[in-house]
C-alpha cells in the first residue's frame, strides 16, 4: 500500500505516561476512523506502567509510530508527537479520550472549504473511568477569530482539535515551560493569528476520572493567570479592552468558587470575588458567589 500523499495526510498525536490501560482505546478510535490518510504517533513520556508492552499491539501497523522519551513532561512529550509526524494536518488525541466515528472526515471538510482556517474543533462527550457516559451542558463555542472569546474561557477540548501543521510550526507549538493549561496556551496564540471553525456535533469522548492532572484546581487557576499574562503581553491588540476585562473578572470568580468548595476557605475566595468586581464591577456571578459565600460552602447542585 503506497503512503498518502502528505497534502491529504492527517498526524494523529498522543502523548501518554501511564495510560496503558486507556490506550488502546484511544489509538483504535483513530484508526478506526471513515477518513483514510491518518499516520499516528504515539510519545511515551517514561511510562513506569505496562504502556511499553501495550505498544506492541501496533508493531506490525505500519500507520502506527512508537516513541520512547525519558520522563520530560507532557508538553515535550506533545511537541515530540507532532513534530514527528508529516502530515499537513495534526489532530490531537489524550491518550485516556477517544473519538468517535466519522470525526475526521467531518473535520476535514471544513479545512476544504476554507483554505484559511488554522483550527478545527468540535463539541464533546464525557465519560467516566469505564466508558459510560457522563451528561454534560452545551459548550458555548465560537468561530472565526476567537481570541477576545477563548481569552474568557477556553472552549476547545484539546482531544477534539485539528490544526495545520503550518500554523502550529509559526507559533512553536505547546511552551514548554507551563505545568498544566498547555493546550490553552497553544490556542490562544494560534487564535490571535488564525480562524477557528467547528463542528456542533460531538467528535470525541472526554474522561473524567481520579488520576486526571486536570483535577489540581488551584495549580490549574495559577497556570490559566500565567497564561493569560503572557499572551497579553504579546497579544494585546487581539482583544478588546472590555474582554479583558471580562477574562480576569472571569478568571478570578471562578478561582474563588473552586476555593470555596473545595477547601471551604470562604476567606479566600472572597478576596477572589472582590478582585474580579474591581475588574468589573457589575459581573454578576461574582456579586451571587459571595452571597452564597455567606451561607454555604458547598458547590450548588
Amino acid at each position: 500500500m503506497s503512503a498518502p500523499a502528505p497534502d491529504e495526510l492527517v498526524s494523529v498525536a498522543i502523548a501518554t505516561y501511564n495510560m496503558g490501560q486507556y490506550l488502546p482505546v484511544a489509538v483504535n478510535s483513530a484508526l478506526s476512523q471513515s477518513y483514510a490518510p491518518i499516520e499516528v504517533h504515539i510519545v511515551d513520556d517514561g511510562s513506569t506502567d505496562n504502556t511499553r508492552f501495550i505498544m506492541r499491539q501496533w508493531n506490525k501497523d505500519p500507520r502506527v509510530h512508537t516513541h520512547a522519551q525519558a520522563n520530560a513532561g507532557q508538553a515535550r512529550a506533545k511537541n515530540q508527537a507532532w513534530r514527528l509526524g508529516r502530515g499537513r494536518y495534526v489532530a490531537f488525541l489524550d491518550a485516556d479520550d477517544m473519538w468517535l466515528p466519522g470525526k475526521l472526515e467531518r473535520q476535514m471538510a471544513l479545512f476544504r472549504r476554507n483554505p484559511g482556517l488554522g483550527v478545527v474543533y468540535s463539541e464533546y462527550e464525557c465519560m467516566d473511568a469505564q466508558g459510560q457516559l457522563i451528561p454534560k451542558g452545551p459548550t458555548p463555542m465560537r468561530r472565526g477569530r476567537v481570541a477576545g472569546e477563548l481569552l474568557v474561557q477556553n472552549f476547545v477540548p484539546y482531544s477534539s482539535g485539528v490544526a495545520r501543521r503550518e500554523c502550529l510550526e509559526s507559533c512553536g507549538g505547546f511552551d514548554e515551560s507551563l505545568g498544566m493549561g498547555i493546550d490553552y496556551d497553544l490556542w490562544l496564540r494560534l487564535s490571535a493569528r488564525y480562524d477557528f471553525d467547528f463542528l456542533e456535533e460531538p467528535t470525541v469522548r472526554y474522561r473524567i476520572w481520579e488520576g486526571q492532572m486536570s483535577k489540581n484546581y488551584r495549580k490549574r487557576y495559577q497556570s490559566a493567570i500565567r497564561i493569560m499574562q503572557n499572551f497579553l503581553a504579546e497579544h494585546r491588540d487581539s482583544v478588546s479592552a472590555r474582554q479583558v476585562r471580562l477574562a480576569w473578572a472571569h478568571t478570578y470568580a471562578g478561582r474563588g468558587d473552586v476555593t470555596l468548595w473545595h477547601e471551604a476557605d470562604r476567606r479566600a475566595a472572597f478576596r477572589d470575588y472582590l478582585r474580579a468586581l474591581r475588574y468589573m464591577p457589575w459581573f454578576w456571578p461574582a456579586w451571587r458567589s459571595m452571597a452564597r459565600c455567606l451561607l454555604t460552602t458547598r458547590a450548588p447542585d
